[in-house]
């Protein structure tokens, strides 16, 4: 536990007590513990941990808390809660891990799942769900059917508990080891993991009534296999996905290196992107790659000289062109990446302007891809409201009258009017920055507080106008240059 903070270091511990005081009861003299049971979905739970740990299978298998939670579901279906707990601890322990530290991984997955498993297994007795599952559990004696439609209602309850408190826990480790506020560290970690644990625990619950049926254990084991080869698909996703977001994430830390004056900017354009997505009703899967095409509208300026980029003063009819040449750029640079698809045309033509004055081709109305049209208004409103050293950021309600003095020539009005109530609705978090060519300082600014951050930076802004009406604001990417 070297390496680990010293928040975790304690939590860690804590956790691990917290574990071990789960499971005490199951190892009391008469607490009665079906050890056939346990001994048999624990050694089951350790041989589907362990293909992780083999070099034959690399990192194809899922790993980490969460890579077979049906099991696990299983054994809170059909032990008591102390007895379900002990189910998670061998395999957890033996797991591998992706990271170092190796040790305080381990410990924290193991005590993660006993406490998770027996909350679920507690919740699922208090609803009276351990008689909804049919059959004896002795072998002997004659078997019950399975109440299966109210079968259903304390599984999906004990489901809903486990992802209540696998999202809690794992939102308290980000907070204690990584230092992260804790409105983040939660973000959006139930959502994500709510509709995955309800499928295991359906999963669950068909292996414990056929465990639980005539033909006994063996007739659950077959179960087993489809449902491990669905979690090895869905460890597949995430990986896939995680590897998209790297690839994105790496590209916009290079475009902000380069040019420092607008750090940032790229990923708030693709918050502005989704918030206008939202209000025009798109899916899931376009949101998701609107929110590409905003965060890498500027990766074209990597092939822009730096000195252009970082000059001071007014630019040159040259060095203009050769920022123009930006979105091309940019579109040669993600070309070959598949998984941006309609992304890739935002990033060629987030500078075309409805009336066919923009650039690189000179589109017009509706000839402009949709994607272009919504990053076009988000880079705009984004670079409008931050402020830079060379400028003051606007207000967010003067940023809107000029996006709507601009629709139907410059600007799709639909996707202006998205925007505005987007902003009425969720408000928007400006980043008041104060930029060099060489440094940069972040100060978050909530609209309307405290009269900004410019006041907050006086003296750090360099001795030049305010944008006036109409004037840089318009052209974001490089607004400063025109």
């Amino acid at each position: 536990m070297g390496a680990t903070r010293g928040a975790a270091r304690a939590y860690i511990p804590t956790a691990a007590v917290g574990a071990l005081l789960c499971v005490l009861p199951a190892l009391g003299t008469g607490a009665g513990t079906p050890w056939a049971t346990v001994g048999l979905l624990t050694g089951l739970y350790l041989v589907c941990e362990l293909p992780g740990r083999c070099p034959f299978f690399g990192s194809s298998v899922p790993i980490g808390a969460g890579s077979f939670f049906p099991l696990l579901l299983a054994a809170a279906f059909l032990l008591p809660p102390a007895a379900a707990a002990l189910v998670a601890i061998p395999g957890s322990l033996v797991g591998r891990v992706e990271a170092p530290p190796a040790t305080a991984r381990r410990v924290w997955r193991t005590a993660q799942l006993a406490v998770t498993v027996w909350a679920a297994s507690s919740v699922h007795g208090l609803l009276g769900g351990t008689a909804t599952l049919g059959g004896t559990g002795t072998g002997t004696g004659p078997d019950r059917l399975p109440d299966l439609p109210y079968a259903l209602l304390p599984a999906c309850a004990a489901a809903l508990a486990f992802s209540l408190v696998l999202t809690a826990l794992d939102g308290s480790i980000l907070v204690a080891a990584e230092r992260l506020p804790v409105r983040r560290a939660w973000s959006g970690l139930l959502s994500r993991s709510l509709g995955p644990h309800l499928v295991h625990g359906l999963a669950g619950l068909m292996m414990a009534v056929l465990w639980r049926g005539p033909y006994g254990p063996l007739s659950a084991l077959i179960v087993l296999l489809p449902m491990y080869i669905s979690c090895w698909v869905f460890a597949q996703y995430h990986r896939e996905h995680a590897a998209h977001r790297a690839t994105i994430r790496a590209l916009v830390q290079a475009v902000d290196i380069k040019d420092t004056y607008t750090r940032g900017h790229s990923e708030r354009v693709g918050q502005a992107s989704v918030l206008i997505a939202r209000e025009l009703g798109m899916d899931q899967g376009r949101l998701e790659l609107l929110r590409f095409a905003g965060i890498l509208h500027d990766v074209g300026k990597l092939g822009v000289p730096t000195r252009v980029l970082r000059k001071d003063g007014p630019l040159t009819p040259q060095e203009r062109r050769v920022i123009e040449l930006h979105p091309e750029y940019g579109h040669e640079i993600v070309r070959g990446i598949g998984f941006l698809g309609e992304a890739r045309a935002a990033i060629l033509h987030h500078h075309e302007r409805l009336d066919g004055s923009g650039y690189p081709y000179g589109l017009s109305g509706r000839e402009i891809p949709e994607f272009a049209r919504v990053v076009a208004v988000a880079d705009a409103f984004d670079a409008m409201t931050s402020t830079r050293s060379y400028r003051r950021g606007r207000p967010v309600p003067a940023a809107l009258e000029e996006l709507k003095r601009c629709a139907g020539t410059q600007f799709d009005p639909q996707m202006v009017r998205a925007l505005v109530r987007a902003v009425d609705r969720h408000g928007w978090s400006a980043a008041t920055v104060v930029v060099t060519a060489d440094e940069a300082f972040w100060r978050p600014r909530r609209e309307g507080a405290a009269g900004g951050g410019a006041e907050a930076v006086r003296g750090l802004v360099r001795p030049q106008p305010p944008d006036g009406p109409g004037t840089p604001g318009l052209q974001p990417s490089a607004d400063r240059r025109r």
